[in-house]
């Protein structure tokens, strides 16, 4: 059983689609999930070590100064952290929290079709893929890519941007990734705007397999 921290918490936009990812991420079999919007939950849940924490469509600063510190101490000392779309639109005043995910939030174009390029297939959050991944989202654009905070990221799907009306970012444009932080495992996914893409059996796959990955315990070396 894979014992889940998943927070919810805005303090800006908030997405509709939260309550529909919350119900189908705890009837996940295998998932024992603890939900929460409550940050003095950090004062005690993560001492408790969930396997991983997981930041769902979180937005602004969803965290106390003492949960700062504490989320930072579980993950560097062995944690999993897991964050989904707007997990990247959270903490912008915290740059620990940007040295975590690797990336923050810049702009999105129109909810729309688009395609992904699979790059990597040897990880859970993208093996059931194919080479190209059609997919209905806000196809995010970051900062700054993710390989160039941390270079050992591991970039497992990038947005197809010929695809899609109003890209902006070029380069590869990474859209989910993984990498090491101190012990722990990180994971990231821009997807999951919508209730309907929980719905999907692909996404679902794609977001459970990432948060199994980053529960699994302490990496043997970057990205593994």
């Amino acid at each position: 059983m894979v014992d889940i921290l998943l927070y919810t918490r805005t303090a800006d936009y908030r997405h509709d689609s939260i309550p529909h990812a919350v119900a189908t991420l705890s009837a996940v079999p295998g998932f024992a999930v603890r939900h929460t919007e409550d940050p003095d939950v950090f004062a005690t849940a993560v001492g408790r070590r969930p396997d991983a924490v997981v930041f769902l469509s979180t937005s602004g600063d969803v965290l106390t100064p003492a949960g700062r510190e504490r989320l930072a101490a579980y993950v560097d000392g062995g944690g999993g952290f897991a964050g989904v779309h707007a997990a990247a639109c959270t903490e912008y005043g915290w740059p620990y929290y940007g040295e975590l995910l690797a990336a923050r939030f810049d702009r999105h174009p129109a909810y729309q079709p688009g395609r992904l390029t699979v790059t990597d297939h040897d990880h859970p959050a993208t093996r059931h893929l194919g080479g190209a991944w059609e997919f209905t989202d806000e196809w995010y654009d970051f900062r700054s890519d993710p390989r160039a905070s941390d270079p050992a990221t591991r970039v497992l799907a990038c947005a197809d941007e010929s695809s899609y009306e109003g890209a902006a970012t070029g380069g590869g444009h990474p859209l989910v990734w993984c990498r090491a932080q101190g012990a722990g495992r990180v994971f990231y996914t821009a997807l999951g705007h919508a209730a309907s893409a929980y719905d999907d059996p692909d996404f679902r796959a794609h977001l459970t397999g990432g948060i199994q990955w980053a529960a699994g315990g302490t990496p043997t070396g970057p990205g593994s």
